[in-house]
């Protein structure tokens, strides 16, 4: 079905079209996606021209919703649809989906129950969520295994707005999953999002997110436990635009088998973002031999009088942390789930909502139980 798309939105997709005309299906040879060579993991199929579903759990009072397949986008969506991020795959997504859901929070509101959100089945799909003025949200989205999706999705923070994100990725065989999200944070706005992922073929979630005003902040968690084959990489790139503004970033990785746990994190802050503060730790624990972690922090600075530092660590676990608890009568593949549950506890203890932190908590321990 084609749609008659308001001329702005035509434009932007015909733009994205141009974009990802001129660069293709990224391979190990482009720089952000070295670790994870998306065109060898799709092998022949490439990534199609299928449609991708996306799913809301009983809509919340207080939440919008708007499908993108249908004509009449109202001016919300008109104004913020496709406006955010130019990576590779996100312009594929625009370019080849002709569906997904828009989603908005109307100044002021404060959304009290979880907005739940999932996308599944194979292709293509876009998502927007557009936060106004001071309103606030906790969304959790779950992933659905299929061969191969491509999700692109925009998220828009106005100013003093609270969203509270939860995403986790399951363990999945030879599925290939990629998300990229793109957000606009105005001033006093605040972003948490916490990401466990648990591995497939190749997992890769990415993460362009501008702090646009004094005050915006975006505060990033993750966990991946990964065993077999599993391939799981987070890829975030935070530009700090405007002074004063904060982000953080914590994320650990367990790696077993072959697996591999892949990090990238970019800090840019522009010109005259003086007083811009930023913190990234990446640690990751290998159980075996052939497992592998690649963890790459970045930070490009062109303002004055920032607070900005990273770090990246990988080792293996303590062995007088694990003799100790052997010691004492543990057991010791008992003793090696704690040492690392323990490692990963600091970034689980990030999300701020109680049933999400549990939900995150009941998925790691029994990815745990079969890699300890």
């Amino acid at each position: 079905m084609t749609l008659a798309l308001p001329s702005t939105i035509q434009a932007r997709k015909a733009e994205a079209a141009t974009i990802f005309g001129s660069h293709g299906v990224p391979t190990r040879r482009v720089e952000e996606w070295k670790y994870s060579d998306l065109k060898v993991a799709l092998g022949e199929a490439g990534i199609g021209t299928d449609q991708a579903l996306w799913q809301v759990d009983a809509l919340p009072d207080g939440v919008e919703m708007f499908d993108l397949s249908r004509d009449g986008a109202p001016d919300w969506v008109q104004k913020h649809f496709a406006t955010a991020g130019r990576n590779i795959m996100g312009t594929a997504s625009l370019t080849l989906s002709d569906g997904g859901v828009a989603l908005r929070i109307a100044k002021g509101a404060q959304v009290s129950a979880a907005l739940k959100l999932a996308f599944h089945g194979n292709g293509h799909v876009r998502g927007l969520l557009v936060l106004e003025e001071g309103a606030s949200l906790t969304l959790v989205e779950s992933v659905g295994i299929a061969d191969f999706r491509n999700v692109g999705f925009e998220i828009v923070l106005g100013e003093g707005a609270s969203l509270e994100h939860v995403r986790i990725s399951p363990r999945s065989g030879d599925a290939v999953l990629v998300e990229e999200a793109s957000l606009r944070i105005a001033a006093g706005a605040r972003y948490r999002a916490h990401f466990a992922g648990f591995g497939s073929k190749l997992s890769r979630m990415e993460l362009e997110i501008a702090l646009e005003g004094e005050g915006a902040q975006a505060h990033l968690s993750g966990v991946s436990v990964l065993d077999g084959k599993r391939h799981s990489d987070v890829t975030t790139h935070v530009i700090h635009r405007h002074g004063n503004t904060t982000s953080t970033q914590l994320f650990k990785h367990v790696a077993g088998g072959y697996a591999r746990a892949v990090y990238q994190g970019k800090v840019t802050v522009a010109k005259g973002a003086d007083g811009s503060d930023s913190h990234q730790s990446a640690k990751a624990l290998l159980l075996s031999e052939n497992a592998e972690a690649d963890l790459k922090p970045e930070l490009e600075i062109f303002a004055d009088d920032v607070k900005c530092a990273h770090g990246a660590a990988v080792g293996d676990l303590d062995a007088e942390s694990l003799f100790y608890l052997r010691a004492r009568g543990i057991p010791e593949a008992e003793a090696r789930g704690l040492l690392l549950q323990a490692f990963l506890e600091d970034a689980v203890a990030e999300i701020v909502n109680t049933d999400q932190r549990e939900l995150v908590r009941t998925e790691l321990l029994t990815a745990l139980k079969g890699i300890a």
